[in-house]
């Protein structure tokens, strides 16, 4: 694993260019910051300021080397990089409410908005008027959408809410994309349909993951529970309660793991094998080993800086100091992911890797 800091500024947010050598973060502002690796550091190039509010969900498609970023400010941008400067376009996202997250297809042809006006912006491209356009899914939601996942089909759109509910959509848009075969979801697929509607999740779902194959879905919530629904067996739910803090970031990394991390500022593995077997795996974190005896003066104003005393007692044993924001592949192919990262309200981001 490799640790990175970016500074004191907390991260609410990241995304990686194709190859990996250049990360976007958000310093929990209305500001962008593009970083690319040089040997063993990380140099800011870039800078995307164009938004207002604080930064809420940015993602990078490999492919068409774009990125879209939205924020409080009820806006979202699609990026694109000419002649060395990324450039803005502005998306007709129709919300009067903040943004909250934001997510690219597996195809790239569209990507999908989720806000605090109880909709999800589903926006494509059109060419005729060379603009981004949007079309909206209300239908069933009740409060702020605060995550989203495509299926791999690049049909299916899974979305948590802090209505405490977790749902499956048809996002398929005639216009720009062929009809849709069956899926273990579902075979009617009209924009806008609901397949899954997973009530009472027990409490805020803060982040969802479809799985490899897209027949299961993960999710956690703020009762710090995981929820895997298979529908590969009738859309049955199978809940695990943690006895740690609530869980902010899920991601399968394999057919059966699945990685979440939050508020306990670690990484934890959870195995799901069927239904009604989820189970809690391990801590992916190694303990820190503190000594006062040998603390530097540097390290002792620091501790004062930071926490108000020079005793060094109270850090935590986890490599990231606070809760962890974000979860992100990094190699490997979907179904066996091999190292991941994440980022903290500690400023740092981590690169951890998996193993089988």
């Amino acid at each position: 694993m490799s640790l990175y800091s970016f500074g004191l500024e907390s991260l609410s947010c990241h995304a990686w260019n194709k190859d990996k050598t250049q990360l976007a973060v958000s310093p929990n502002n209305n500001v962008v910051t593009i970083y690319e690796k040089k040997g063993k550091e990380w140099n800011k190039i870039h800078e995307l300021t164009e938004h207002s509010g604080r930064i809420s969900g940015i993602d990078w498609a490999p492919e068409s080397n774009r990125i879209v970023t939205c924020a409080a400010d009820r806006n979202a941008y699609v990026w694109s990089l000419k002649d060395g400067v990324w450039k803005p376009t502005l998306v007709l996202v129709r919300i009067n409410r903040a943004a909250t997250c934001v997510k690219w297809s597996p195809l790239e042809n569209k990507f999908a908005l989720g806000s605090a006006a109880r909709l999800i912006s589903v926006c494509y491209f059109e060419k005729e008027n060379d603009w981004w356009l949007s079309k909206h899914i209300k239908k069933a939601l009740r409060s702020t959408v605060l995550s989203l996942d495509w299926h791999p089909n690049n049909i299916l759109l899974a979305a948590g809410s802090s209505d405490l509910d977790c749902r499956i959509f048809s996002a398929y848009i005639k216009d720009i994309e062929d009809k849709p075969g069956p899926t273990a979801w579902g075979s009617k697929m009209p924009f806008g349909e609901l397949l899954l509607e997973q009530k009472d999740c027990g409490g805020w779902v803060h982040s969802v993951s479809f799985s490899p194959s897209g027949d299961q879905l993960a999710m956690v919530t703020h009762s710090s529970s995981v929820v895997v629904v298979d529908a590969a067996h009738g859309k049955q739910p199978t809940q695990l309660t943690t006895d740690h803090l609530p869980l902010m970031s899920v991601l399968y990394v394999s057919p059966t793991e699945i990685v979440a991390a939050g508020h306990d500022c670690c990484p934890y593995q959870f195995s799901y094998i069927g239904p009604g077997n989820l189970q809690f795996v391990k801590k992916l974190d190694i303990p820190k080993q503190t000594s006062k005896g040998n603390m530097s003066a540097m390290q002792m104003f620091q501790n004062l800086d930071k926490r108000a005393t020079d005793d060094e007692n109270n850090e935590l044993t986890t490599l990231h100091q606070n809760s962890i924001t974000s979860l992100c592949v990094v190699s490997g192919e979907r179904n066996k992911v091999e190292k991941y990262s994440s980022v903290s309200l500690d400023g740092a981001m981590i690169i951890w890797d998996f193993k089988y």
